[in-house]
């Protein structure tokens, strides 16, 4: 095999991952050698975890995927604070903002998306950039700046209340600061909850002291004063933290002329129209979707390593069942599938729980006996197991209520049973794909305590959801040692 050169491009979650899972399969680099841009003067972080880093939870360096020495022990050639300014496909090079040009066999597009700004008057500078007191809030760096200027008791207002705005707004009002989220939609996280849903969690989150304003949008921005909403009322604040959606990362490609629709179009071996170029992440566009989510750029990453190690010539990706998590202390919520279902729609059960004094909310669609979406807000002993039965497509018990409540779990769910009852092939972590056998291994080969088995394994590293289970298990190897 020819010793190919392989430019990534994006050195965040996707392309970090892609370059860790090419060095498992290819760990002398004897099939490939690997140049790895980045545009970000840092070393790739877990982003998942940045409203962790907003609240003050963690620090900068708790959350960095390779440490210092990471690209000299794998071999790797990283260029970080370095961005890709042009791209040639027909002299298969890349050119970057330092001026220099990296020729290439194979390219990876992995520069993930940028924040998207409302058409907001007074939001934006002539030159383009965020007036003084707006920010975003989507890379590293913005944390520590939103956090200087959101001081306790200071008004910030949210613009956006999806997933990032809502834990954004969380991890504010834990800090002290006097929030307000604006949201034009009829509700918040539309796009994972249902009416219902939303109006539980906004019960929830106001009463952790998050005001919100549903149904408006920001006409005007003020710097040091606030916002002026559509319907003539005004927001208060002295910070603006923009959090109203992402758009896929697509100019280098479109300059260099391959297909974009709303993201880099791939087929099932992630290649664009051009053979030789290749897309992941947030960036790209796999069958009319983009990821999104940190666990479909996991899973491209692994199919793609596969392909340009030569370790699996056959490897496809088909897509994959998405999970979100609401990264927010105090908050217990998990979405999956298409929860949207009309309950009269031909073919589908619904089942539904609403407690809007207990602040929960639980939503189950099964079809064939197969769950096919799912709300729960305040279930996190149901959450789980139900997450496994939408991934592995297998019947739901007959007792959906106890299931629901978490007195109905199957064989071979983390929340089943004991670390010693799971089966081996129980899958622990989601995001990487990790099993009981695979932390029993690590745990064998040395990795013995909690810590040790997410650095040698990836458990838990993802969305950090099943950092108990894993724990649970180190502290039961432990034990029968």
């Amino acid at each position: 095999m020819n010793r190919q050169h392989v430019v990534i491009v994006g050195y965040g979650m996707a392309g970090a991952r892609l370059a860790d899972e090419m060095r498992t399969r290819d760990p002398g680099g004897e099939a490939t050698r690997i140049t790895m841009i980045g545009a970000e003067p840092h070393h790739a972080y877990n982003r998942v975890l940045l409203s962790s880093v907003l609240a003050g939870n963690l620090r900068h360096s708790t959350v960095l995927l390779h440490d210092e020495r990471w690209a000299e022990d794998k071999g790797i050639d990283l260029r970080i604070g370095v961005g890709a300014t042009a791209l040639d496909p027909v002299a298969s090079t890349v050119t970057l903002t330092d001026g220099g040009v990296v020729g290439y066999d194979i390219l990876v597009l992995a520069m993930g998306s940028r924040p998207w700004l409302p058409p907001v008057e007074g939001l934006t500078t002539e030159g383009g950039g965020l007036a003084d007191g707006a920010l975003t809030f989507r890379m590293i760096d913005d944390c520590a700046e939103i956090r200087r200027r959101a001081r306790p008791g200071s008004p910030v207002a949210v613009l956006g209340g999806g997933v990032l705005g809502v834990e954004a707004a969380k991890a504010l009002a834990a800090g002290g600061a006097a929030v307000t989220v604006v949201h034009p939609g009829e509700h918040i996280m539309e796009r994972q909850l249902d009416t219902r849903a939303a109006r539980v969690l906004t019960r929830v989150l106001t009463g952790h002291d998050i005001d919100f304003r549903i149904a408006a949008s920001a006409a005007r921005y003020v710097p040091g004063a606030g916002l002026k909403l559509d319907d003539g009322s005004h927001v208060v604040a002295e910070t603006v933290v923009v959090s109203a959606g992402v758009r896929a990362e697509t100019s280098l490609a479109d300059s260099a002329g391959l297909l974009v629709r709303r993201g880099i179009v791939v087929d099932d071996a992630l290649r664009t129209n051009d053979r030789r170029i290749h897309a992941i992440g947030d960036c790209a566009e796999h069958r009319s979707t983009g990821a999104g989510l940190v666990q479909p750029a996991w899973e491209q990453a692994r199919v793609l390593a596969d392909l340009l190690t030569g370790a699996d010539d056959a490897a496809r990706y088909r897509g994959s069942r998405v999970v979100t998590r609401l990264k927010a202390r105090g908050v217990d919520l998990t979405a999956l599938g298409e929860p949207h279902t009309d309950p009269d729609e031909p073919g589908a059960e619904v089942l539904s729980f609403d407690d809007p004094v207990g602040c929960r909310y639980a939503k189950l669609v099964l079809r064939e006996d197969r769950l096919t979406g799912a709300i729960l807000l305040g279930f996190p002993d149901a959450a789980a197991t139900i997450a496994q039965l939408h991934d592995r497509g297998t019947p739901a018990p007959r007792d959906r209520l106890g299931l629901l409540l978490g007195r109905s779990l199957p064989s071979g769910s983390p929340t089943a049973a004991s670390p010693a009852d799971l089966p081996a092939n129980a899958l622990v972590c989601r995001c990487n794909s990790v099993s009981k056998s695979a932390l029993v291994d690590a745990w064998r080969t040395g990795a013995t305590d909690g810590p040790a088995l997410r650095a040698a394994t990836r458990a838990a590293t993802g969305c950090g959801s099943c950092g108990d289970t894993v724990q649970g298990i180190a502290d039961w190897l432990a034990d029968t040692a």
